[in-house]
């Protein structure tokens, strides 16, 4: 009898399976993929660290989740400065004085406010991520740098996406195009999957298992699942399908040095079928290699059969969780976790630290108990 069954080996199941063991619980790590990771896995092409299910870079301002993940890995400096393209036109971003000398030939701090100013929309209390760009940026800069983007990840109009999803998106006036505030930010030399690996080490760990295709039968060899997949699937979808977003990844080699000259060029025009192709040699750049490998990423509308990415938290769907959520009390032996378990936007030291919280309140409860 195991301790805890933990379904998934991405960073919330692999954190917690390591501090469980570290204690000296019995655990068995479920992975329904071939490969630990979840969608942090990085796989070497051509001698590159390729970053498999889309980009990530490491970024947080709390300085314990930094020493924590520099246990497992040595990270570098990379910092995160993507470009756009729209139509012919290449932009620094995230909007900052470089981009709006770009687009309007501003040259001083004065002359942007004004500009800025003179471009919003007055809209009293925006209502959706559209009425909140324009209330906020204007109608040019939105139709240049959000809307086709948008349209494209999140497979909707941006007029059904709350004004959560483009708060994130930072404005500036300085030439900073720090894509992140956090004063800890780099990528794992050697990529991402050692992380997992060495979080792992010490746990059995079964790959190619569907939790869900038996879970009547996993639930009876632990005396706690950790379930860390889609929570409307752990219902069987009793209350309907809660929405993801899902992209398609395309990794192509070049027979070139450098192909693109920055790590991720965001393409916001609608008539381009993807959002962002990903030059990964740029994360952990060494040159002299006279192959590279880029990704392009394009998003597919969702469907039960696609991996789930990021959750849809508008209105409905997050009605829709709540129903899901009231249905864990009846489970207790069942605790949800991650993005998908608990169908919450995180970044990586999110995650982390998340499953630092629940496994610690986990292993002190069952210490009094």
């Amino acid at each position: 009898m195991f301790d805890y069954l933990i379904v998934g080996a991405g960073l919330y199941g692999a954190v917690f399976a390591h501090e469980a063991t570290k204690v000296g619980k019995r655990c068995l790590v479920l992975e329904k993929r071939h490969h630990l990771g979840g969608n942090i896995f990085t796989k070497k092409m051509e001698g590159i660290d390729v970053h498999m299910y889309g980009p990530h870079i490491f970024h947080t301002s709390n300085r314990k989740l930094w020493n924590y993940v520099n246990r497992f890995a040595e990270f570098n400096s990379f910092v995160n400065r993507p470009k756009v393209r729209y139509k012919d036109h290449l932009y620094s971003f995230p909007i900052n004085m470089m981009t709006l000398h770009q687009l309007w030939g501003v040259t001083t701090v004065a002359e942007a406010k004004a500009r800025l100013e003179s471009a919003k929309v007055d809209i009293g209390h925006p209502q959706n991520l559209e009425e909140w760009c324009l209330a906020n940026i204007g109608l040019e800069l939105y139709n240049t740098f959000i809307r086709g983007y948008t349209q494209k990840q999140w497979q909707t109009d941006p007029k059904n996406l709350p004004t959560s999803i483009i708060k994130r998106i930072p404005v500036r006036l300085n030439f900073d195009d720090n894509y992140f505030f956090d004063q800890f930010q780099g990528i794992p030399v050697g990529g991402y999957t050692q992380i997992v690996e060495g979080l792992l080490k010490d746990t059995p760990i079964s790959l190619g298992v569907e939790y869900l295709d038996d879970k009547e039968y996993f639930n009876t060899i632990a005396r706690k699942v950790i379930y860390t997949g889609p929570i409307d699937a752990y219902f069987n979808y009793c209350y309907g399908d809660l929405e993801y977003r899902t992209s398609k990844f395309e990794h192509k080699v070049f027979p070139t040095e450098d192909h693109q000259g920055n790590a991720i060029i965001n393409y916001t025009d609608r008539a381009v079928p993807y959002t962002r192709t990903v030059e990964h040699k740029h994360f952990d750049w060494k040159g002299g290699n006279d192959q590279t490998v880029v990704t392009f990423e394009t998003p597919e509308a969702w469907s039960r059969d696609k991996d789930p990415y990021y959750p849809v938290n508008n209105e409905r769907n997050n009605n829709l969780y709540s129903n899901y959520r009231a249905l864990t009390v009846t489970s207790p032996n069942i605790s949800f976790g991650g993005r998908l378990g608990t169908y919450q936007y995180y970044d990586m030291h999110q995650v982390i630290a998340s499953a630092l919280f629940d496994v610690n309140k986990e292993l002190n409860k069952s210490a009094v108990a």
